[in-house]
């Protein structure tokens, strides 16, 4: 299979509600998408760098130059029968897993079409729908977070995931379990702490939270592994996974119990499957996580996690839930039990809106032989 050239596209989309991280306050988000032409056929991808270098050190401005002046000239008109041929091509470059992923993803959904499956049955998934959590920013007060977890209760979310940060975590999560004391709720920190908050995370415990997500720097094994020793809560890794070596190793020092698995995190599809087997090897559960996707990365979200270890209720909500109107159709809706359904259709399993695209596109290039 022979990509003839990629289009890169910059959208401009507002989320509904403005989104509160410990990184910061988002309301405009910028997806940076791919578009593959292999034998007259679109392929769509999303790489799923922010704006700025917090989350990541990858940002949509990396990752376009990437793009443009390594990757891309790397893989235009060769022949590549399979994503192992992609990936020894991408190899000299070191990182930039998430410029490589949109590229990666977009190539395994072109030949999950040509082999006439759908993507999640190309992967090797075995359901037809999939469990779903949502993800609740810091709000300004208790009482607005309160109200916020009752809205998605009530449209059937089955996991509530909040973010939390110094001044806004035991209070917080204190006020939750009073009001809601049988829901699964997780807290998500995004590497605000450090070890010597140790005893103070460890008051989380009598909260029974199904996780505590990345509460210390990306990338410190060491130090995860001592606070994992020094709290009940399990913790699950995040940004400090983005490769199968760092889930290796942190399944060999203790540094974690979970494993959130976002694909444009990690390279693609064929890593997100190395750390699967690997955390299924160590009886660890994974659960994919969202990085505010269109509903393309949104398609490859889901068909990620149609395999057998996912586990846990994922960061995939509905469409509806950032977007007035997704670039995608059929959009992805919650259904009854709260579950998001897994397309059908071979490839992608969703059709690309490109009149929409085109209306919120704000850069654009063709990238050639």
């Amino acid at each position: 299979m022979k990509i003839d050239c990629v289009e890169l596209r910059v959208l401009q989309m507002r989320l509904l509600k403005p989104f509160r991280t410990s990184f910061g306050i988002q309301q405009d988000r910028y997806p940076l998408l791919v578009r593959l032409e292999i034998d007259g056929r679109s392929h769509w991808g999303e790489c799923v760098a922010g704006e700025g270098p917090w989350y990541s050190y990858e940002t949509v401005e990396t990752a376009w130059q990437m793009l443009k002046g390594y990757l891309l000239p790397t893989v235009i008109g060769q022949d590549l029968p399979d994503v192992d041929a992609l990936e020894t091509l991408f190899a000299p470059v070191r990182g930039h897993h998430m410029a490589k992923a949109c590229i990666e993803m977009a190539f395994t959904a072109a030949l999950a079409e040509h082999a006439r499956k759908p993507l999640s049955t190309f992967l090797g998934g075995a359901r037809d729908r999939v469990e779903t959590g949502v993800s609740i920013g810091i709000q300004a007060t208790v009482d607005e977070l309160l109200e916020a977890i009752g809205t998605h209760l009530s449209q059937g979310y089955r996991r509530i995931k909040v973010k939390i940060e110094p001044g806004w975590d035991v209070m917080a999560i204190g006020a939750i379990r009073e009001r809601y004391p049988e829901i699964t709720l997780m807290a998500d920190a995004n590497s605000a702490y450090t070890l010597d908050d140790a005893a103070h995370l460890a008051q989380l415990d009598r909260f029974g939270l199904l996780m505590l997500e990345q509460p210390l720097s990306p990338g410190d094994l060491v130090d995860h592994a001592a606070l994992q020793r020094e709290i009940r809560t399990p913790i699950c890794l995040d940004e400090s996974i983005e490769s199968a070596r760092d889930a290796r190793h942190a399944v060999r020092l203790g540094a974690c119990q979970v494993i959130n698995v976002k694909p444009g995190r990690v390279g693609g599809f064929a890593e997100s499957r190395r750390i699967h087997d690997i955390a299924a090897n160590a009886g660890m559960p994974v659960w994919c996580g969202g990085m505010l996707e269109t509903g393309i990365g949104r398609a490859c979200n889901v068909a990620l996690a149609t395999l057998p270890n996912f586990r846990l209720p994922g960061d995939i909500s509905a469409s509806g839930r950032y977007w007035a109107e997704d670039i995608v159709e059929p959009p992805f809706v919650l259904q009854k039990g709260g579950t998001i359904q897994v397309p059908s259709r071979w490839g992608l399993g969703v059709r690309v809106k490109v009149d929409l695209v085109e209306r919120l596109t704000v850069r654009r290039e063709m990238i050639r032989q």
